[in-house]
């Protein structure tokens, strides 16, 4: 039996209220955006990384990403200056503090976490792993 077009538009919408529910509920746990603690997340595995770079990274748009690293610098978490030998190029590095903030947030973000998948197995998860990867590919 096939999936119906209504299933699949069911379906549809309830990825896009999932959405609009872990954001919010995300930053209520860890005092962080989702989109701002990928950010910090992506620049602890980076050190420094060029502006734009990070921007392909993360998969945003370069007045989010600009807003963002913004907020985030003046919040002290990061720090942006201009690469020396290509002046139109920013490079963003991660301070200290913002180090230190991404770190003591991991417990928040794996309890945030355990929470979301609580009611199920290893093989669920991983099975629920590769559809929603597969689910990215198909729309690359």
């Amino acid at each position: 039996m096939n999936f119906s077009i209504t299933e699949q538009e069911e379906l549809l919408f309830l990825f896009k209220t999932l959405s609009n529910q872990i954001g919010p509920k995300f930053e209520k746990n860890t005092n962080f955006s989702l989109s701002r603690f990928e950010l910090l997340y992506q620049l602890v595995q980076h050190d420094e990384i060029s502006q734009s770079s990070l921007k392909n990274i993360v998969n945003i748009d370069h007045a989010a990403i600009t807003r963002h690293l913004k907020q985030l610098e003046a919040d002290g978490l990061v720090s942006r200056r201009r690469n020396p030998t290509d002046n139109r190029e920013t490079i963003v590095h991660l301070t200290d503090e913002g180090y230190k903030q991404i770190m003591s947030c991991q417990k928040d973000k794996l309890s945030f976490a355990n929470q979301m998948f609580q009611q199920f197995n290893d093989k669920e998860l991983r099975s629920l792993m590769d559809m929603l990867k597969r689910i990215q590919e198909n729309i690359k």
